[in-house]
């Protein structure tokens, strides 16, 4: 649904220019979840960083269902006070453990 985000995402991916963030905004059930969820399959899969993930290695599946270790969900309505972030800034700053 949201095939302009999908076009520049992959565009990044294919030049090897991808930001070392991204923040997904806009109201409920647009997809915000499904895509970054995509991307972090298509930067970790075990295959390679790729356009198109495998969708069978161990990172591509628990990514999917949202249980990777090295992958952080946040839901910025819950995540709003200086506190949680300061948590997230020393979470953020270790090697990921099995992921890029």
């Amino acid at each position: 649904g949201q095939g302009h985000v999908t076009r520049t995402l992959q565009a990044a991916i294919a030049a090897g220019r991808v930001a070392h963030a991204f923040l997904f905004a806009g109201p409920r059930g647009v997809g915000k979840t499904t895509t970054a969820r995509l991307l972090a399959k298509a930067l970790n899969c075990e295959r390679g960083v790729s356009q198109e993930p495998c969708n069978e290695c161990t990172n591509c599946r628990e990514i999917g269902e949202g249980r990777a270790f090295d992958v952080l969900e946040i839901d910025g309505a819950s995540h709003t006070q200086v506190d949680k972030m300061r948590d997230l800034m020393e979470t953020v700053a270790h090697q990921p453990i099995r992921s890029r």
